[in-house]
């Protein structure tokens, strides 16, 4: 399996961590992460917590009830870049068995935070590329805003594959998705020159992608015999009118939130 550089991977935590402070993940109160994703008691981050609230309850009804209703035994799920944890507690709440899946384990944004949860909750230190879990032996990965941070999309999700039971589903959550590779390099251009004109850094030791785009969703459905099932939640009108504001100033089109599902076809 592909495994980061460890000097990249030391870089990518030190600068993502300063990153993360500095916007204001974490808090020192319990309350704060088990209020997520519904409230953002910090005040810090309310427009993009009511995002990752709308995506995890549509997720919810339309996918996760789906597969409660046909399962007969708890779910083992990944949460795959979980972070702080909040989807993990959400699916321990209702009774699964998750495991949070990160690099990151700080104590205010990372695995070091599910001790500020209610219930006991597991984690595991992992690369995406090098999943810690048998064959077969998973019932969901999500990708919970994290798809991105790949810097190889097939190896990644060729080893989710190998995790994932015959009946298995891969879920991608909250990783932009645009028309043409040409928008998704626009804003990672942009993106890496904000990181740099404000923290002194590009944040780019990972070489992660930081999008999809349709031609490479066809590429990973050719090369991995993936069936993807596209969901588009509804956003609000405020982000819904996010293309036809980008047209009339003449920047590129912005990302789409999509939430993707994909099933691996058998080997005839």
């Amino acid at each position: 399996m592909t495994t980061i550089d460890t000097s990249a991977r030391r870089t990518f935590l030190a600068q993502y961590a300063v990153i993360r402070h500095a916007e204001g993940r974490g808090s020192e109160d319990p309350e704060y992460y088990r209020a997520l994703p519904w409230r953002d008691l910090s005040g810090r981050n309310i427009d993009q917590w009511a995002i990752r609230a709308r995506s995890y309850e549509y997720f919810e009804k339309t996918i996760l009830r789906k597969l409660e209703k046909s399962a007969t035994r708890p779910l083992r799920i990944l949460d795959l870049g979980a972070g702080n944890g909040w989807m993990t507690n959400q699916l321990r709440q209702r009774g699964h068995q998750p495991i949070a899946v990160d690099i990151f384990t700080d104590s205010r944004d990372g695995l070091g935070a599910l001790r500020h949860y209610s219930l006991p909750l597991s984690g595991a230190v992992a690369e995406f590329n090098s999943l810690p879990f048998r064959d077969s032996s998973i019932d969901l990965a999500v990708f919970n805003s994290s798809l991105h941070y790949s810097s190889d999309y097939k190896t990644t999700l060729a080893e989710v594959k190998r995790c994932l039971s015959a009946t298995g589903q891969l879920v991608i959550m909250d990783t932009p998705v645009y028309a043409v590779p040409d928008h998704g390099e626009k804003m990672r251009s942009e993106r890496r020159a904000h990181f740099q004109a404000t923290y002194g850094f590009p944040s780019d030791s990972l070489n992660s992608i930081e999008y999809l785009d349709e031609t490479k969703l066809a590429e990973l459905a050719r090369d991995l015999g993936i069936e993807w099932s596209r969901r588009a939640p509804w956003y609000g009108l405020r982000w819904a009118l996010r293309p036809l504001q980008a047209r009339l100033r003449g920047s590129r089109p912005p990302s789409r939130f999509l939430i993707l599902t994909g099933t691996f076809r058998s080997p005839a």
